[in-house]
């Protein structure tokens, strides 16, 4: 037990990230040993290059935005904090949550919304709040490769922008985007279980 503690005792700001990201302490235990592990070299920080050697993330045609939406502004480090806000937003929602949350208080990284923000700034790739037919076509080439012609790419991207811009301006909103996918289980689809 006295392990336990002088552990958590490790862990920069253990209460504040409890309270902000929903872990438990466990789960932060779990979650600064596993980002340890990644900082092979001790240097306190991860590089992109750190996160590049997680297997499920250099597979998968997002890795690397994936890995960008860790350093958001440009930033070339990543402390334990930041690490796990990013990470929060895959925690899965909490069942016993019946929605009466105080209204002061800060919307969960976990809710929908954060979500579905964290998955539109994966396709918005310049930031300017719109997804273009541009960058869903970029997306869309990452995501198939060289399965699907380019032809058939472009008739996707124009369909999909096409279908969930509602103000004609040739790009989707968050708005429109949070609409478009209002039928989807993003809670579950962006979870994951061993994030509690």
């Amino acid at each position: 037990m006295g392990s336990r503690s002088s552990h958590a005792a490790r862990i920069p700001d253990v209460d504040s990230l409890r309270q902000e990201t929903g872990f438990s302490q466990a789960s932060l235990r779990r979650l600064y040993d596993r980002f340890n592990a990644l900082d092979r070299t001790g240097k306190g920080y991860l590089s992109r290059m750190d996160l590049q050697q997680i297997g499920a993330l250099a597979v998968n045609p997002l890795g690397d935005r994936i890995i960008d939406s860790f350093f958001p502004d440009g930033s070339l480090r990543l402390d334990f904090p930041g690490f796990v806000r990013v990470l929060a937003h895959f925690r899965p929602v909490d069942e016993e949550d019946d929605g009466n949350r105080d209204p002061k208080e800060p919307e969960p990284l976990n809710s929908r919304m954060n979500k579905l923000r964290f998955a539109f700034q994966l396709y918005d790739l310049d930031r300017d709040g719109k997804i273009s037919r541009h960058e869903m076509l970029q997306a869309l080439r990452l995501m198939v490769g060289v399965q699907v012609t380019e032809e058939q790419l472009e008739s996707i991207a124009d369909r999909t922008v096409q279908e969930a811009d509602e103000d004609g301006d040739g790009a989707v909103s968050f708005l429109e985007f949070a609409k478009s996918l209002e039928k989807m289980n993003i809670e579950q689809k962006m979870s994951i279980r061993i994030l509690k």
